[in-house]
């Protein structure tokens, strides 16, 4: 083709013709034959076919199945996306005043990369092509978290705990981070946590969290920490 290089192609609406015959098997292989590089997902909310790349997930987080279309969708071992509006619609719609605020997208970032996923953020674009100023605003509000933020988002897997009611924890190299989106107590309890810790620290400020390593898990002492309402992050240096 004439398109130069295509790093993915992103396909949707198998959902409302299951019955027809989409020919993917064939599809699917004339485009790695023309780019083996290209990925290829499909948005049919069932377990992957083969040929797909990555699995994607419909406005839920991997094996939550909050949605109806998602009940069932067992989470496979390739790359894994959720996908997501920031209001309610996927395309531009005048009416829909429903959007997620700052904090919810913030958050939905933050759970995403502790659940090994990446985040595909829907953005409507108006008729002239603009994009709307409340999106605009919000898309601002994530970018300006990162600046502050990403060194524990950029680059990172899902951490070494799985995720839990508080939040989640992202990993790179020998640093754990441990984003507490939701919590009050004066102490966290890693459970399970076995790597040997060097030093734990507010992030990014750097003040120092004290701890406890257990036979069972990582205790971390929460007395004095004002915590984030959108995200207190600690960042821990296993040896």
């Amino acid at each position: 083709t004439n398109y130069g290089q295509i790093l993915c192609i992103w396909l949707d609406g198998y959902w409302d013709r299951r019955e027809a015959n989409w020919h993917l098997d064939e599809i699917y292989n004339l485009i790695h034959s023309l780019q083996r590089a290209t990925l290829v997902g499909n948005n049919h909310h069932q377990k992957p076919f083969p040929g797909e790349d990555f699995q994607m997930f419909e406005k839920d987080l991997p094996g939550h199945s909050t949605k109806e279309f998602n009940v069932g969708q067992e989470v496979s071992n390739l790359p894994l996306e959720m996908c997501e509006t920031i209001n309610r619609s996927w395309g531009f719609n005048l009416q829909d005043r429903g959007f997620k605020s700052p904090r919810e997208l913030i958050q939905l970032l933050v759970k995403a990369a502790g659940y090994n996923t990446n985040l595909l953020l829907n953005v409507g674009p108006m008729p002239n092509g603009r994009i709307q100023r409340e999106c605009v605003v919000r898309l601002e509000a994530i970018g300006k978290w990162l600046q502050k933020y990403g060194e524990s988002i950029y680059g990172t897997r899902g951490g070494p705990l799985a995720p839990r009611g508080w939040g989640v924890t992202t990993q790179k190299g020998k640093t754990v981070f441990v984003h507490i989106l939701n919590y009050q107590d004066k102490a966290l309890f890693l459970p399970g946590f076995k790597r040997r810790v060097r030093q734990a620290t507010l992030f990014p400020e750097g003040t120092k969290i004290r701890f406890k390593q257990l036979k069972e898990g990582l205790l971390l002492d929460l007395t004095g920490v004002k915590l984030n309402e959108i995200d207190t992050v600690i960042k821990v240096s296993v040896k």
